[in-house]
Order: C-alpha cells, then structure tokens, then sequence
C-alpha cells in the first residue's frame, strides 16, 4: 500500500480508538522506506504523541517491568517509557518498531501488550493506537520470523515507495529541487535496493534526504560533492545525481519566465524536468504572498510550451498538490486545462 493510503489508514485508526474498533497495525517494509515517517506524520496531524518503542534493544523485564516486595507479595513496577495518559496524554500512538529485530523472548512478552492493551498491572490508555513496523525477511536486516501468535495479533501491511507521495512530502518539506527534479527523470531511482548484493549506500526515500543535506553542505565544492552523494544513494546513484546537478547550468532563466516573458523549453528531457521542479518550488515560495496568483499563472502559461504535454501535466499535478484548490482560481487554469484535456481523460 502507498505511503499516502497508509496515512489515511491511520488516520482512520486513529479515530476509531475514540470507539473501541481500533485493531494494531503492522508495518512491512524494506530499509528506508519510511514507515516511522508515516508513524510520526499521522501524530502531527492529531496533535498526539507518539512513545516509539525499539523492541530489538529490549530485554523481557524491560516491557514486564522490575519486581519489588510488597509485604508478603511481589508487585511489578510499571515501566516508565510505556504510554501513560497523565504524563503523555489521552490520545497518542504506541509505536513498536524494529518489532521483526525482536529475539523471541522479546516479542512474546508484547503478545498481552498488544492484543488485550495490558501487561500484568499496566493498562495501555482507551485511545491510544498500537502500530508496529519492521522489515521482512528478505531485507538483509537483523530479523527473526514474527510467532504465528503475534502475527495474528495484528492487520499487516506492506508499505510501498511510490513516486508522487514522495515527491508531494518532499516539496511540503523543503527537499532540494534539484534532487526533485532528478528523481522525476529517474523514478526507478526512488527506491533501488537488492538484497543479494547486500549494498551499504543504496537509493531510499531516506537516504535521498540525506543526499539533501550533502547537497546544501557541498554545492560550493564539487571535490567533496561527488563523494558525499555516492556515501548517501551508492555509486552509480551519487554519480547520476552529480551529473544531473552540474548539467542545470543550461537551465532556462526561471526569473524570465516568472516575469512573462517568451522562454523555450528545453530539449533535453533532463532540463524539462529539472525547470519543472524549479517552478513548482516558486510557486511554493510564492504562497500568501500579493504575487502568488500572477505566478500561478505565468507558470500554467509556461506549462502551455511543453511539446510533451505530459510534463506540462507532471509540473500542474505537482504544483496543484503542493499549493492546493488556490491554483483552480487563476484564470490560466482553464486554459492550460482545456488545451490538455485528451491527456487529463484518457492517460
């Protein structure tokens, strides 16, 4: 499932809790993917809180909590890092990662934890959720296979790259545009990680945020460039990347286009791409300001010039989710619309 029905999903489960339908949810997937990131937006989204508990780095007592006497009996002292309602609120998220990486002692102390939402004298809050995360077998990681028992403990779900949830989370959060841009002319490049060859540095949703960063720390020395990308996405991914990067100097003066005036598109398919994710960030910078709608518009017009009109579909589609409905009321919209309407119905 992708990462944005995944989010919906949640979203779903996180107010049915409100109900008593909440049911746990496991999350599948390879390295990187970003099912902890899926987690934390939902929780943002609410206003909750999330208490993210790493069961590979747990011993039982650690869930179960440390005897101590009572008089002739002997009580369990509740561990603080489980959900408490006074301390973290009534509403939030208990997060059970790394949940495959768990040895098997581990995980059978969280079966009570996560179907009856107790573990001895500990009551998991009425309206927090339990979600949990792990990569599958094939994924080269530390894993054991999940017990039947905990398995049925739960509706699983396999969490999917998919390009355009990536890209819309990365406009919302500031990803730069050139590696947008790269990834629009690469797609296959969101995700490449093969198991047999067991790579250290491969192309992930997260470790192109880390190209990210090497590109703002590194754009002024291209000695040091090259190397921190391939240290991030792998060789061959660092070295397109870098290519893709040092070729932007061809393209077309994006200023121009915001001001009007007639500029060409490009014929390279790479520049298309790369100008198409430059306009979408204008348009991002431009929101709530007194120049927002005009910008809109000379950039629908831009679009217009696209011999492919795919792309010009590709920058609207991207720009309309990054901005929202405002885009609808520029007046270009209808135009730009009606001149790709065969695309918009039948593609």
């Amino acid at each position: 499932m992708r990462p944005a029905q995944l989010g919906r999903l949640l979203d779903k489960e996180f107010a049915s809790a409100q109900h008593g339908h909440h049911t746990p949810v496991m999350l599948w997937g390879a390295p990187g993917v970003g099912k902890s990131q899926i987690v934390a937006q939902v929780a943002e989204r609410h206003g909750a809180a999330v208490v993210d508990v790493r069961l590979s780095q747990m011993e039982p007592s650690d869930l179960r909590g440390i005897p101590f006497r009572v008089g002739d009996l002997v009580e369990w002292a509740v561990p603080s890092l489980l959900p408490d309602a006074q301390r973290h609120g009534t509403t939030g998220i208990l997060f059970l990662d790394e949940i495959t990486s768990a040895p098997p002692s581990v995980s059978a102390a969280a079966y009570q934890l996560i179907l009856d939402r107790r573990l001895g004298a500990y009551q998991v809050p009425a309206h927090w959720i339990i979600v949990a995360a792990g990569n599958r077998q094939g994924d080269r990681g530390v894993t054991y296979t999940m017990p039947a028992p905990l398995a049925n403990r739960f509706a699983h779900f396999e969490v999917e790259t998919h390009l355009d949830d990536w890209v819309f989370w990365a406009y919302q959060n500031g990803i730069d545009e050139r590696i947008i841009g790269f990834l629009r002319f690469r797609p296959e490049l969101l995700f490449n990680f093969d198991p047999a060859h067991n790579p250290v540095a491969f192309p992930s949703p997260r470790s192109w945020e880390f190209a990210h960063r090497a590109v703002q720390k590194f754009a002024e020395m291209p000695d040091l460039l090259l190397g921190s990308l391939q240290a991030c996405v792998g060789p061959a991914a660092g070295i397109e990347l870098k290519a893709f990067i040092d070729n932007l100097d061809k393209i077309p003066d994006l200023d121009a286009i915001l001001r009007g005036e007639p500029v060409p598109t490009p014929s390279e398919i790479d520049l298309q791409y790369a100008v198409a994710s430059a306009l979408v960030g204008r348009a991002i910078r431009a929101q709530g300001t007194a120049q927002a709608p005009e910008i809109y518009g000379r950039i629908l017009d831009y679009a217009r010039t696209f011999r492919q009109k795919e792309m010009g579909v590709m920058l609207v589609s991207d720009m309309q989710r990054a901005i929202g409905n405002a885009l609808f009321s520029v007046p270009q919209f209808q135009t730009w619309a009606t001149l790709v309407t065969d695309i918009l119905l039948y593609a």
